[in-house]
């Protein structure tokens, strides 16, 4: 899942505002406001998360898990051949 601190990094590293994120995702920017406020994963409907992951990781960032540590995001590393 997807965690509210996790959302505002996202957005944080892309440069990105709530309403550039809400055009990506479609996932109203009120939505977004209340989802990053949110300790923990935010609860909403699983679909709205999911939208804005993949709008997230389309821009070219993946998620990291808690184990451990706290959750994060970092850019997609690219696999050489």
């Amino acid at each position: 899942m997807l965690t509210g601190a996790q959302i505002r990094m996202a957005r944080g590293y892309l440069n990105w505002s709530v309403a550039k994120l809400e055009e990506a995702s479609g996932v109203s920017a009120t939505t977004i406001k209340r989802m990053e406020k949110s300790d923990g994963i935010p609860k909403t409907m699983s679909d709205k998360l999911l939208d804005i992951r993949r709008a997230l990781e389309g821009a070219g960032l993946e998620f990291t898990p808690e184990n451990g540590h706290a959750a994060g995001v970092r850019p997609k590393q690219k696999v050489e051949p």
